[in-house]
């Protein structure tokens, strides 16, 4: 117990180093305006040739908190369903707007922080892995290690099944299954209509880890999913036998800090090969088969990747956005006009890569070329949930809970 406390903490303080002083504006003796001196991009001008046509907005119950949580909404048939941090839950016409449903998740308490619960003092958001969806039910992950299943007609509580440690990305569905991945380093995967834990898989945990964990993806009933240790491993549905892992990273330098390797991006899957990214590490491309490396670029980034154009589309540790053909792993372009400006994940479609940031704004540039096309302030606390999309129409949660839909036009 004492050795997992420890290693906990160590956990704790490296986030809070990572992520600045913010955390501790509650203490009075605090200046919150102490900031990185690094300055982020200044927007460039430029001549617009999209528009961002809003079809409707709504809001979301108290928006994401001050914990960098990230929880992108789900589309389930003709309704967008999104949450926020304290356990508000709505269903949406994604169509209108309008509200078809909407419940409260209360928490269990219990967790790491129960006792000493420092940061909940400022922040007591408990809602932190969400939103999954499949075989009719929604799936939210929680702060005090819960996976809890709703009937997506209603909103009403199907089950919930306790994993013993925080559940902080989407939890999937696949084939009677729903696979969740713990902060601790383990893979669970739960009966779909009871909850009850069907097999689980341990991975090792390095000492300090970033403040995420990638979402397991199911393709061909095999599983893949990245670990904090620097490794994507393939692992057989049914029943959590491992096929295949790879090593993306290796850890490197002296310190701790140094040697974080966490893959926190969610693997993509796009013909025989599946695409991954470690922090301080490398992005790669791997043989579906037998997890070879096809090629590797040395490129830092804790972001979900994106495809389209034949290309792969990452945003790095500085928020700085690129291309790279998906055979080759040759740089096709590179954007510096974002950087530091704390971006989500890309999201291409169409003849676009879609992306929002810290102060709010959703960018639209081109897969072609990078070249910008649009731009739209949509939400002051900023957009740091992933970007979804069904059909033509794109849904972006801001970090206060506002839920916009959206359509780009051609000018």
């Amino acid at each position: 117990m004492i050795k997992m406390f420890y290693r906990w903490t160590l956990l704790v303080a490296a986030t809070l180093l990572l992520s600045g002083c913010s955390w501790f504006t509650w203490l009075p003796w605090v200046d919150e305006k102490e900031e990185d001196p690094a300055e982020p991009a200044k927007l460039v001008k430029f001549d617009a040739e999209i528009k961002l046509d809003r079809l409707w907005k709504t809001s979301v119950g108290d928006g994401l908190g001050k914990k960098y949580l990230k929880l992108p909404p789900a589309i389930v048939a003709d309704q967008i369903i999104a949450a926020d941090a304290y356990g508000h839950v709505q269903a949406n016409d994604r169509f209108t707007g309008k509200r078809i449903w909407q419940t409260e998740v209360g928490d269990t308490g219990g967790g790491l922080f129960s006792s000493l619960n420092f940061i909940d003092r400022r922040d007591p958001s408990f809602v932190s892995g969400g939103v999954g969806a499949g075989n009719g039910k929604v799936y939210l992950g929680t702060t005090t290690g819960f996976v809890i299943a709703l009937d997506v007609a209603d909103g009403s509580e199907l089950w919930r099944t306790d994993l013993a440690s925080e559940v902080i990305a989407p939890a999937v569905a696949d084939g009677g299954l729903v696979f969740a991945q713990t902060i601790d380093g383990r893979l669970v995967a739960m009966s779909g209509e009871t909850g009850e834990i069907q097999w689980t898989f341990d991975n090792q945990l390095p000492i300090l880890t970033l403040r995420g964990t990638s979402t397991p993806v199911v393709s061909d009933d095999i599983v893949y999913a990245g670990f904090a240790n620097g490794k994507i491993i393939a692992l057989r549905a049914e029943n959590g036998e491992p096929i295949w892992e790879h090593r993306v990273m290796l850890p490197e330098g002296r310190s701790e800090l140094d040697r974080m390797v966490d893959v926190d991006t969610t693997p993509l899957i796009n013909g025989p090969a599946v695409y991954v990214g470690a922090f301080q590490g490398r992005v790669k491309a791997l043989s579906r088969r037998d997890g070879r490396a096809l090629w590797e670029l040395e490129l830092s980034t804790f972001q979900d990747l994106s495809e389209g154009y034949g290309q792969i589309y990452v945003v790095d540790e500085d928020d700085i956005v690129s291309a790279y053909d998906q055979q080759t792993g040759e740089q096709i372009w590179i954007n510096e006009d974002f950087k530091l400006r704390g971006l989500s994940a890309p999201l291409a479609f169409s003849n676009y890569v879609v992306f929002g940031d810290r102060d709010g704004y959703l960018h639209v540039i081109a897969q072609r070329d990078g070249r910008h096309l649009g731009r739209r302030k949509l939400d002051g606390d900023g957009i740091r949930s992933e970007l979804v999309l069904g059909e033509s129409t794109l849904y972006v949660l801001g970090n206060s809970g506002s839920l916009h839909a959206l359509d780009i036009e051609l000018r």
